[in-house]
C-alpha cells in the first residue's frame, strides 16, 4: 500500500441498516489503511469527506423491512468508537495541525519582518549582541538593564574618547557615523 494505491467502491441495493454497515466498515478501513502512501496522505482526507455524502444518502433511506430472504446487517458501532477510528485520530490530528501551522507560520514570517537592521536615533539607547567586528545593535529603553550604550552624534568631529563607533548600516541614511557612549552600570 506504500507504492500502490487502490480505491474500492461498493454498489448495490441497500436498505438503511445494510448500507450503514457497509459504509462504516469501508470508512473505518480507509481511516486505518488509507494513509500509507505519499499520495494517499492527500487523497485520504478528501475520500473521507466525500464518503460523508454517501452516508447522508444512506441516512435518508427508510428503515429496513424483514420480509426479505435474510435479515438486515447490523451497522455496528459508530466509526469513532471502533479501534480504526481511534487509531485514525493520529494522522487526522497531524494533518489538522499541518493545515493550521502552515498558514500560521507564514503569517508569523510576514509580521516578523525581513531581519534587516533597524536604524539607531540620537539620544536612544542600544545594546550589542554581537562582537565589535560584527555588530548586532538593538534599540532598548534607556532605563532598561539591557541598555549598554547611548547613541550620540559626533557632529563634524570625532566620537569622544572611550566611545565606540556604530557601523554605518545603523544610521538612517547609511552614511552618517554614530557614536556609542558606554553607560555606567
Amino acid at each position: 500500500m506504500i507504492v500502490v494505491m487502490r480505491s474500492l467502491r461498493r454498489q448495490g441495493a441497500f436498505c438503511r441498516s445494510c448500507g450503514l454497515a457497509v459504509f462504516r466498515e469501508m470508512q473505518a478501513s480507509t481511516m486505518l489503511a488509507g494513509w500509507w502512501g505519499p499520495l494517499s496522505v492527500i487523497i485520504t482526507p478528501i475520500t473521507l469527506l466525500l464518503n460523508l455524502g454517501a452516508r447522508s444518502t444512506l441516512l435518508r433511506l427508510p428503515e429496513p423491512t424483514t420480509w426479505g430472504g435474510r435479515p438486515p446487517l447490523d451497522p455496528g458501532k459508530p466509526i469513532m468508537k471502533r479501534p480504526a477510528g481511534i487509531i485514525a485520530l493520529v494522522p487526522l490530528v497531524l494533518l489538522g495541525l499541518a493545515v493550521i501551522a502552515l498558514p500560521l507560520l507564514m503569517i508569523i514570517g510576514f509580521t516578523m519582518g525581513d531581519g534587516s537592521t533597524k536604524p539607531l536615533t540620537v539620544g536612544s539607547c542600544a545594546r550589542n549582541d554581537g562582537s565589535w567586528s560584527d555588530q548586532d545593535l538593538k534599540t532598548v529603553p534607556c532605563g532598561s538593564s539591557d541598555a549598554q550604550y547611548q547613541v550620540s552624534d559626533p557632529g563634524t568631529g570625532e566620537c569622544e574618547q572611550g566611545d565606540y563607533i556604530a557601523d554605518l548600516k545603523y544610521s538612517k541614511d547609511g552614511t552618517t557615523s554614530l557614536c556609542l557612549h558606554p553607560l555606567d552600570g
